[in-house]
Order: C-alpha cells, then sequence, then structure tokens
C-alpha cells in the first residue's frame, strides 16, 4: 500500500487529487475526495440514487475509458495525446487511478488553460490544437467535454504537444458511438467543437453558456 496521507497534492479538482507517485515521480496518483461519492448520490435525482455507488466513481469511470474500443488496438499513437494508463493502485486514503505524469524538463507540464490565459490563441497553439484535433478524427477517440484544464503542453522535438489527463470516455446516454463509425465520428466532431466554444467563453470572461 502507497502512503498519501502525509503527501500534498499538486493539483485538486472537484472529485479528485492528484499526487506525485512517492516512488515514480513520472506517475500520477488521482485519489476521490473522501465521502464525496456519498453526497454525490444523496444530491442526485431519485431515479438515479437506485444506481451503485461505484457508478458515480470517477476513477473507475476512467478505467472504463481506456479499455473503449479505439484503445485496445496496437497502435502507438493513440498515446501521442493521451497519458498512459497503469492501473488502479491502492493507498492509505482510498484507491488511486495511476497514470502517466506529463512533465517538461522534471516540471509537470503547464495545462492549455494556463497557457491560453497567459498568451491567448498563438499561431503555435492553433497548429498544436489542429494536429490534436485530427488525431481525435483519426483514431475516434471517445472523451467527455474537452475543457481545457483537463489538457497538458507536453514540448517534444521543438512542438507543442497537446495531452489528455482526464476526462477521457463518452458521456452520451445511448452509446450508439460504440456500434457505429457514422456515429462516433459524429459524437468526436461535437467534442471538437464544444472545445472551441469553451476555448472561446474562457478567453472572453467566462460569459453566459459556454455549450
Amino acid at each position: 500500500m502507497i502512503n498519501l496521507s502525509d503527501a500534498t497534492p499538486f493539483a485538486e479538482g472537484g472529485n479528485r487529487k492528484c499526487y506525485v507517485h512517492p516512488n515514480n515521480p513520472n506517475r500520477c496518483l488521482k485519489v476521490v475526495h473522501p465521502g464525496l461519492l456519498q453526497e454525490i448520490k444523496k444530491n442526485k435525482p431519485w431515479y438515479k440514487r437506485f444506481r451503485s455507488i461505484d457508478s458515480f466513481d470517477d476513477n473507475l469511470r476512467e478505467e472504463q475509458a481506456y479499455k473503449q474500443k479505439a484503445l485496445i488496438k496496437d497502435n502507438p499513437n493513440l498515446w501521442k495525446h493521451l497519458a498512459k494508463w497503469y492501473g488502479m493502485t491502492k493507498t492509505d486514503i482510498g484507491m488511486a487511478s495511476e497514470t502517466e505524469l506529463i512533465k517538461n524538463d522534471n516540471q509537470i507540464a503547464e495545462t492549455l488553460e494556463n497557457y491560453l490565459f497567459t498568451y491567448g490563441v498563438t499561431e503555435e497553439i492553433k497548429k498544436s490544437i489542429e494536429e490534436f484535433q485530427m488525431w481525435l478524427r483519426e483514431n475516434l477517440i471517445l472523451t467527455k467535454n474537452l475543457i481545457p484544464h483537463n489538457l497538458v503542453l507536453k514540448e517534444q522535438d521543438g512542438k507543442i504537444i497537446i495531452k489528455i489527463i482526464d476526462g477521457l470516455g463518452p458521456q452520451a446516454f445511448i452509446p450508439l458511438h460504440d456500434y457505429s463509425t457514422y456515429f462516433a465520428k459524429r459524437y468526436v466532431e461535437k467534442r471538437i467543437k464544444l472545445m472551441w466554444s469553451r476555448i472561446n467563453w474562457d478567453l472572453s470572461g467566462r460569459k453566459g453558456n459556454w455549450k
């Protein structure tokens, strides 16, 4: 078991805390906030409270997301824009989803959100986003909404490579994209469109509804 009770997370979201693996500085351990799943279930509409508590667990959702059809192929290019996943790991504060920790010169990689707030949509980052979009379309990687704080920037061969660190896996209620390439393509295109909507919303002062 890995001891994290005395460790400080390097990042924290609404559902999980992220820690540097104490035995491997190139891996990240994501742990769900204590008591969160019970709170989420309690606040759901009555008809969703019949679901198991595991169905609200982001770590288990992430595990399933990495098992999606597109990612079980033997294709190294699949990981160009996606942090690798190494399984579930037991810690003293709960089970952790263990993933690749994206770094540049031994520093944790900057998020796309931070870059955009600092520099805006530069020509360099626009090209990186276009390359990322092409990868999504070619491989039909299914994600939730692509939020800039869930994407980080890897510096590689003089270029910026966008990598997904969170939000993998589809969110459609009826999974037509699992059975049809046509619907998978439509799903990916919608995520790309919403990604740009979110970017523009972030940079315009976050007024109104970005969707």
